[in-house]
């Protein structure tokens, strides 16, 4: 993990989001929390993500989710090298719609 995060303000906002109980609640909740653009941003990287698990090429996932080639190589890094939150999270997705 990285430490430069674990701060007790992350830890209070984490503890914030683990509170929430529907999808509903989570927009409302992120509405507040982040700009418009932010927002966007992070589930652009979440689809990234996605398409990458899905061995999509660089090209296919520009085109698609409008991503640059650096925020997809970032995704990819971590992807590869990162704490494996992405991977936590497409499993339990995959293991509730299983």
């Amino acid at each position: 993990m990285n430490r430069t995060i674990k701060t007790e303000a992350v830890d209070h906002l984490f503890d914030g989001i683990l509170h929430l109980h529907s999808k509903e609640e989570c927009y409302s909740f992120f509405e507040d929390l982040c700009t418009v653009n932010e927002l966007l941003s992070l589930s652009q990287r979440f689809e990234v993500a996605a398409m990458l698990r899905e061995h999509r090429t660089y090209l296919d996932i520009a085109e698609k989710t409008g991503a640059s080639t650096a925020t997809i190589s970032r995704v990819n890094r971590s992807l590869n090298y990162g704490n494996g939150g992405y991977d936590l999270v497409f499993g339990r997705q995959h293991e509730e719609n299983s």
